[in-house]
């Protein structure tokens, strides 16, 4: 099944590649074990330190499960195995300012999505981001579930596009906006109100199939969700000279 890679550099990284290739190809399917480790040993012509090593970087990925003393097997590919890695290197990179680059990033890819959404939506589509609505509406307190909340229904946006990638372009965009968002409730007094007459404004426009109306009611909730986040950082950047003041 495997080539041998000889006494190259970067040997784990050329073994990480083929069995990242055998699994994508679908030569070997979710639940499906992989040879042992003394058998991949051979295949490959390489060490066990760096097939273990291997092995290992594969399973971060979320791609292998390493059980030991039953063997290496194939996971199921998830949305979250996919995502996850990305908003940990968001998290891991931005600066106190990403909450500006997280928003610009949505200013660029949400509108369309609402476009595409206003032309290819179901009733069941509908249905979800109206209920998306009044969770928001209901919910009072921690800011964090709140922020949450706001999300879901941008995410069930995507989602009623029907293109299978574009929700999982966003996804790691979406899962660091609930801590933006719980810090702009918790500065903006009117953040929670101004998020939900724009989710309605916005739902009002895709049930009507008005993909102009939508793009530019996106626009515009996107632009005031800038607006308050650089209110956040100056009240935040007040509050720090202050303290560093006294």
């Amino acid at each position: 099944m495997f080539k041998q890679v000889g006494e190259r550099l970067s040997i784990k990284n050329m073994i990480v590649e083929q069995i990242e290739q055998v699994i994508l190809t679908k030569q070997i399917g979710p639940g499906e074990k992989l040879p042992s480790e003394n058998e991949l040993c051979q295949q490959f012509g390489a060490s066990r330190t760096s097939v273990r090593e291997a092995m290992q970087s594969l399973a971060a990925k979320g791609l292998l499960t390493v059980e030991k003393g039953r063997g290496i097997y194939v996971n199921e590919i998830s949305s979250e195995s996919v995502s996850a890695p990305l908003s940990k290197y968001l998290q891991m990179r931005l600066d106190e300012y990403y909450m500006i680059d997280l928003i610009k990033a949505r200013q660029i890819i949400e509108p369309s999505i609402a476009y595409e959404a206003a032309l290819n939506h179901t009733d069941k589509d509908i249905e979800i981001l109206k209920s998306d609505i009044a969770d928001l509406v209901a919910h009072e307190g921690d800011y964090k579930e709140l922020g949450r909340l706001d999300m879901e229904f941008h995410h069930h946006l995507a989602i009623a596009t029907k293109n299978k990638v574009v929700p999982l372009l966003l996804k790691p965009v979406q899962e660091l906006m609930p801590e933006v968002k719980s810090t702009v409730y918790a500065k903006i007094e009117d953040a929670k109100e101004s998020a939900v007459i724009w989710h309605e404004k916005i739902l009002e426009a895709i049930i009507k199939r008005d993909p102009q109306l939508s793009h530019a009611r996106m626009t515009e909730h996107l632009k005031i969700a800038e607006d308050h986040a650089i209110i956040t950082l100056d009240k935040i950047n007040k509050a720090k000279i202050k303290e560093i003041k006294q």
